[in-house]
């Protein structure tokens, strides 16, 4: 069994990414996490959210490093 891997999207990004790769791996429309964000990040303040983001894109690859770590490995 392989384990499914999350990744930074290139093609539906606008920023970095993360949203795109996240509705990619949970098959969901990364819009539904963009508003889910803007509005989670306006009820607490935007520090929190704007730093979670930034920690989000130096923790999730970007899906062509992914593939070829992938490429590597085999």
């Amino acid at each position: 069994m392989e384990i499914k891997k999350i990744y930074r999207s290139d093609e539906n990004k606008i920023i970095a990414g993360i949203f795109g790769g996240l509705g990619e791996y949970l098959k969901v429309d990364p819009v539904v996490f963009r508003l889910l964000w803007i509005l989670i990040s306006i009820f607490t303040g935007l520090i929190p959210g704007i730093i979670a983001y930034l920690l989000a894109i130096i923790i999730i690859p970007k899906k062509i490093e992914q593939e070829l770590t992938d490429q590597k490995d085999k």
